[in-house]
Order: C-alpha cells, then sequence, then structure tokens
C-alpha cells in the first residue's frame, strides 16, 4: 500500500512542477504540441487513470471477500 501511495504521489508532485512554465504561455496547447511534452502529459493522465482503475478492482475483490466471509458466519 505505502508503495502505491509512494508512486502516485510522485506522479502527482511531477505533474506539478510541469504545470508552472504552462502559466505564462497564452498558447498553450500549440506550445506543448510543439515541443513534445503533450505526450508526456497524455502519458501522465492515462498512467493516473490506470492507477484508479487498479485501486478500485482491488479494493472491490477485498469488499468482495469481507462480504462472503460475514454471511459464512
Amino acid at each position: 500500500m505505502r508503495f502505491k501511495s509512494k508512486i502516485l504521489t510522485t506522479l502527482f508532485l511531477s505533474l506539478l512542477l510541469s504545470l508552472p512554465p504552462l502559466f505564462g504561455q497564452t498558447n498553450g496547447a500549440d506550445f506543448m504540441q510543439s515541443i513534445g511534452k503533450i505526450y508526456v502529459v497524455v502519458a501522465v493522465i492515462i498512467a493516473i487513470f490506470l492507477g484508479i482503475i487498479f485501486y478500485l478492482t482491488r479494493l472491490e475483490k477485498k469488499i468482495k471477500n469481507l462480504e462472503d466471509q460475514i454471511q459464512e458466519q
């Protein structure tokens, strides 16, 4: 569990650190696309989305196991 939280924290901090240079740009999307960092942003968003899906599926399995244990008693 700690490993997952460290990964999510690292991804979140890297996203936050990459955002400030964009605030000074009037044409942010074109600038990001021209230097190729748009792919980094998309990759980070996909990684976060997959992490959330993985976490929710594991949580669902744990809840199902607990429900099964309660029904057996």
